[in-house]
């Protein structure tokens, strides 16, 4: 099996964690969330020393997907993910952007919108898709059970979970999508947050008092 390696580049005011994850037999790469700081995450990749393939979305928040068009036209890459359901959110990216006095961001139109059972590759790499909804409609994670490692956007933290309190959003289905889709993984899977350390899914289990 290739091995994966993931470098995080926190990004924008709310500090985001746009990952570079990349499959390291054939260095293609794939950013995920790249929510604005286009230089650094430039910096990032050319330290890495990858070629980018493609550009996953795990949401449609401003903070994940403000970079996200100027990216795919730099690099001439496709945009995957989310579910379709977050849609309302990539139509608005300039109007969200402007409520937070942010500026230098675009709509955003994905390549591939993605569904629960969905596959998205990289290199040698491929991540099962599980829509994650509650914390926005189409919210999706990325897991590769056998690579132990899962990117889960604002679906899960550690110690937290996403907030609920946006357009979009619903507690009780949030709990329900954590239930169904990420804690039936093995513990010592790596969990990757949207903003955050990492953490793993037994830690979360065993301490999360969101979810005890």
């Amino acid at each position: 099996m290739s091995k994966v390696k993931a470098l995080i580049v926190p990004v924008t005011p709310f500090q985001q964690n746009c990952t570079l994850l990349w499959c390291e037999a054939s260095k293609r790469a794939a950013v995920i969330d790249p929510g604005g700081d286009l230089a650094e995450i430039e910096r990032a990749i050319a330290q890495a020393g990858v070629t980018v393939d493609k550009i996953w979305l795990t949401h449609g928040h401003i903070d994940h997907v403000g970079g996200a068009a100027e990216l795919k036209a730099r690099r001439n890459v496709p945009i995957e993910g989310p579910q379709r359901a977050d849609l309302f959110l990539l139509e608005h990216v300039v109007d969200s952007a402007r409520s937070f006095g942010l500026a230098g961001v675009n709509n955003v139109t994905p390549d591939r919108w993605l569904e629960d059972g969905d596959t998205v590759e990289v290199g040698e790499l491929s991540f099962a898709v599980r829509h994650c909804p509650g914390h926005s409609p189409g919210s999706v994670a990325f897991v590769n059970e056998g690579l132990r490692l899962a990117i889960v956007g604002d679906v899960l933290f550690a110690g937290s979970i996403g907030r609920t309190d946006l357009p979009g959003g619903d507690h009780a289905q949030l709990l329900a999508s954590i239930r169904d889709k990420l804690m039936p993984l093995d513990d010592d899977v790596a969990v990757i947050s949207g903003h955050g350390p990492t953490t793993t899914i037994g830690r979360e289990r065993a301490g999360n008092p969101f979810l005890m």
